[in-house]
């Protein structure tokens, strides 16, 4: 153990700030650490717009479904998926680029270039005393969101970043057993081992609820995902995506 590993598992959501925007300086080092992170193939397939204006914000905030955390925070970032500068390389370099930008694999680099940058960024802010909480509701209206911010074809908005000075932080949620993440050599696959690391994770679960709203809420893991999934939402994204040129192939 050492600071960078009691940072990282110090982690929890903020979703109160105060009002203070954040410095220059506080951007330039997140977005500086953001793209220090690994990239694949040094193809860096990402962009992050850094959204200042209120009314933007506001916005945004609507729709994520009103959000107010998206609004009020000091800074807020959406990271992208971004291909459309790959396209002009393309053009720069007499090269067809057109098979590969379109294809799966590429749109799966983008997505994780744009991640790994995001979790950097993330590290970085709360290194510095600061919040964040990641926002995936923009993705519920991405033709909205792609309008407000102009990106253009091969550029898809994933996600936000809000970030602040905390003015109210949430206990650390419990995470799921290091046993059931980590597998050695091979994917375990015994159901019944699986079914029961499950179950006891249920227990540490309601008990983190109970004892969180006083008895108000005691459900389990399981039951709050499978509800979740259950609901089927944002399936328009298959479209949405190959509408911006991206994944066809």
């Amino acid at each position: 153990m050492n600071e960078v590993t009691n940072l990282l598992m110090a982690h929890s959501s903020v979703r109160h700030f105060e009002d203070k925007p954040l410095s220059s300086e506080q951007i330039e080092a997140i977005v500086l650490s953001a793209q220090a992170a690994s990239t694949s193939s040094f193809v860096q397939a990402y962009s992050i717009i850094g959204v200042t204006d209120k009314e933007k914000k506001a916005k945004l905030a609507e729709f994520a479904g009103n959000q107010r955390y998206v609004a009020e925070n000091g800074h807020f970032f959406v990271f992208c998926a971004d291909l459309h500068r790959h396209e002009v390389i393309g053009q720069m370099e007499n090269k067809d680029v057109k098979p590969s930008i379109e294809s799966t694999e590429k749109f799966m680099v983008a997505v994780i270039d744009a991640a790994l940058a995001a979790q950097n960024a993330a590290v970085a802010a709360e290194s510095m005393g600061l919040g964040i909480c990641y926002i995936g509701g923009i993705r519920n209206h991405l033709d909205g969101v792609s309008e407000l911010l102009k990106t253009p074809d091969r550029v898809i908005p994933l996600f936000g970043l809000a970030v602040g000075y905390p003015s109210k932080k949430n206990d650390k949620k419990p995470r799921l057993p290091l046993q059931h993440i980590y597998h050695e050599n091979e994917y375990m696959q015994e159901e019944e081992a699986y079914r029961e690391e499950l179950i006891m994770y249920n227990r540490i679960i309601s008990e983190y609820y109970e004892e969180r709203t006083d008895g108000k809420r005691m459900d389990t893991w399981t039951g709050q995902i499978g509800g979740m999934l259950e609901k089927q939402t944002r399936m328009y994204m298959k479209g949405f995506v190959q509408g911006k040129k991206m994944d066809l192939r």
